[in-house]
């Protein structure tokens, strides 16, 4: 059986990136390694999950212009990421407290209840949640 492993967010900053997930997202950092670019400079290979979840989001310092352009519009302005949890309401009051951007207000939908928030890069992701 296959599975979906990593999905990239490229970022300006690992450190900031890395609090914005782990506080107010509440995901947990499951590696933070050092590693090296292709033309050998440092780097750092870090990837944060939700607890328990099993597809990562590593985390990529952009390196260069090009990548710099990319930060927050990875999807051409569409909602590229889908966070799913369980208890939304919950979540959702953790995530404004600690500062997070939305681009709505909650709406139900026949799917579920969901939100249009911005990771710390400006990518648009929906938060899911049942109904």
């Amino acid at each position: 059986m296959a599975h979906l492993g990593l999905v990239t967010v490229v970022v300006e900053s690992y450190d900031a990136a890395v609090a914005f997930f782990v506080d107010a997202l509440g995901f947990e950092v499951s590696e933070d390694s050092p590693s090296l670019t292709d033309d050998g400079r440092p780097k750092r290979w870090v990837v944060v999950r939700p607890v328990g979840g099993e597809t990562g989001v590593l985390l990529a310092e952009a390196d260069g212009d090009e990548q710099r352009a990319r930060i927050g519009d990875q999807t051409g302005g569409r909602v590229g990421f889908f966070l799913h949890v369980d208890d939304f309401d919950t979540q959702y009051q953790r995530m404004r407290a600690a500062g997070v951007t939305f681009d709505e207000q909650p709406r139900d939908e026949p799917y579920g209840r969901v939100v249009v928030f911005r990771d710390i890069a400006g990518n648009a992701w929906d938060l899911l949640g049942p109904r």
